[in-house]
């Protein structure tokens, strides 16, 4: 898809209907998963060429930030579907030169969305390319910043969870849950982390680079977002560590409940075997005046069935005697 931003307005347009006389007003031309067609039909407007979806993937910092034609190339790294259970990244493609912009990108970041609105609303604000690309960029920041603030606001809750709520018998499905959140958390914080590293790359490369090759006044702003994005990336390594200290602390629980589960386990299994060990004297002097055998002299004694209930007494005291003797109860 198309879409031109000019100061008249916002529109889609299909490539059969660019024209020579599409071009000269509009600031910012965005591509949104475009067909090949309508990579070429830009490509022939603007003369220039556009890196490949595979291009735009590639790490390296010359496949990302280059100059050809007099136009400047710059790739960052843009979180998408932060607030899912599965946030991503997708590659972003700026291409700037003097009174345009075009951005390649082949899925939906929110700060798209969400600058096309701010245009609509007031395109007076944006009377130049390079405001555009600023107040685009701008957004980008800032949603990172939202994430990253979510990200905190959800390990402050796992804290309190973890750490001052009252504790409750171990539950292996309240642990998946809670290693589940923090795991996507600090996916969250890896992928603002990598955006963060490549934006910037492409503040520091467009800073440098566009007032020479264009003979074009820097916006003052530019410098404030900058320190906007090293304050943030300062801010994601700190959320980072928290993720990993949260982390670490959940695994020691798992571990120090399970080692309760085990020795009250083990309790268990000591109190049943003194028992039998106990019982087993007892049982063993009922089984022998259980027997039916015809002698038994025993069997004939005027006590021989109080002298058999004392033995039976004494051969399980005996025992428990011994076992509270060595501490092993």
């Amino acid at each position: 898809m198309i879409t031109l931003y000019s100061p008249k307005g916002v529109r889609n347009v299909r490539a059969s209907d660019l024209s020579a006389g599409t071009w000269p007003e509009v600031l910012w031309i965005d591509l949104f998963d475009p067909t090949p067609e309508e990579i070429k039909a830009i490509e022939d407007g603007e003369e220039l060429s556009l890196p490949t979806r595979n291009e735009a993937q590639e790490i390296e910092v010359s496949s990302r930030l280059y100059i050809d034609d007099q136009a400047l190339f710059m790739t960052a790294t843009v979180m998408v579907r932060a607030a899912n259970p599965n946030p991503i990244t997708t590659p972003v493609t700026f291409a700037y030169r003097r009174g345009r912009l075009v951005t390649l990108r082949f899925d939906e970041p929110t700060p798209f969305r969400s600058f096309a609105l701010r245009y609509e609303r007031n395109p007076e604000a944006f009377q130049t390319a390079q405001k555009v690309f600023l107040g685009l960029f701008d957004e980008i920041v800032d949603r990172i910043a939202d994430i990253l603030e979510y990200v905190a606001g959800d390990l402050n809750d796992l804290s309190t969870l973890i750490f001052i709520s009252e504790r409750r018998a171990p539950d292996a499905t309240d642990y998946r849950a809670l290693l589940k959140r923090i795991g996507q958390n600090a996916n969250r914080t890896a992928n603002a982390r990598e955006s963060l590293v490549s934006l910037r790359r492409v503040h520091g490369f467009f800073t440098e680079t566009c007032g020479g090759l264009n003979q074009e006044q820097v916006d003052e702003h530019w410098r404030i977002t900058g320190k906007d994005v090293i304050a943030l990336a300062d801010h994601a390594n700190f959320v980072s560590s928290k993720v990993t200290f949260i982390l670490d602390a959940t695994l020691g629980l798992i571990n120090s409940d399970q080692n309760t589960i085990n020795s009250e386990q083990n309790k268990i299994i000591k109190l049943f075997s003194v028992l039998a060990v106990v019982l087993l004297p007892p049982t063993l002097v009922a089984s022998i005046y259980g027997m039916n055998f015809e002698h038994m002299p025993e069997l004939h004694w005027p006590w021989g069935y109080p002298l058999a209930l004392l033995l039976m007494l004494v051969s399980g005291v005996v025992p428990y005697l011994i076992f509270k003797y060595r501490r092993w109860l």
